[in-house]
């Protein structure tokens, strides 16, 4: 069941995912391939094709994980902080068909700025982050969301991909085909 609209309390959820935003994609995805890995230094060549397709791969990127952010606070009202999770769970939007797609987000914008930069460091990074992620997700996330919400995780974990988008229905008999959980 949906809480009732309370202007204040939208308005210090909105500040809080924005804050989160900023912290935790904006610093793996932001600060660090700026200030490490070259990417301050590109000069952007919008006849280069790579370059396109890098900063088309950025503006993609940055695009679903604002609609994943807004997911989470319309529907779970909650952020991506860790600290501060969505008290429902959300199964709406992108998370439909990928059970990451925040995730999925920062790695295409990493891609993008790969692609700008053509490092291999921060292809390294990449890696390493992509590895620290699934370790996270693994052992942290997914434990939570089974204590949490239950069978209706369970469900949407039998439905949904955790790094692999599904299209098209691969529901078990019996379960909803819009809503897992409520």
């Amino acid at each position: 069941m949906r809480e009732p609209f309370q202007p204040w309390s939208s308005v210090w959820l909105a500040i809080r995912s924005i804050a989160c935003a900023a912290l935790l994609p904006g610093f793996f995805a932001g600060y660090v391939p700026w200030r490490f890995f070259g990417l301050a230094q590109v000069q952007i060549t919008l006849l280069d094709p790579v370059h396109l397709l890098g900063l088309t791969g950025i503006g993609l990127g940055a695009g679903l994980l604002a609609a994943c952010i807004w997911e989470f606070a319309h529907s779970g009202r909650g952020t991506l902080a860790p600290l501060d999770p969505p008290r429902q769970l959300v199964v709406r939007g992108l998370y439909r068909y990928v059970r990451n797609p925040m995730y999925l987000s920062v790695t295409t914008i990493v891609f993008g700025e790969l692609l700008l930069t053509r490092s291999l460091a921060l292809l390294a990074y990449w890696a390493i982050w992509f590895a620290a992620v699934n370790l996270f997700v693994i052992g942290y996330e997914e434990p939570t969301l089974r204590r949490q919400f239950g069978a209706s995780y369970e469900r949407y974990t039998q439905t949904v991909g955790r790094w692999i988008p599904t299209f098209r229905s691969r529901r078990p008999s019996g379960t909803p085909a819009r809503r897992f959980g409520a």
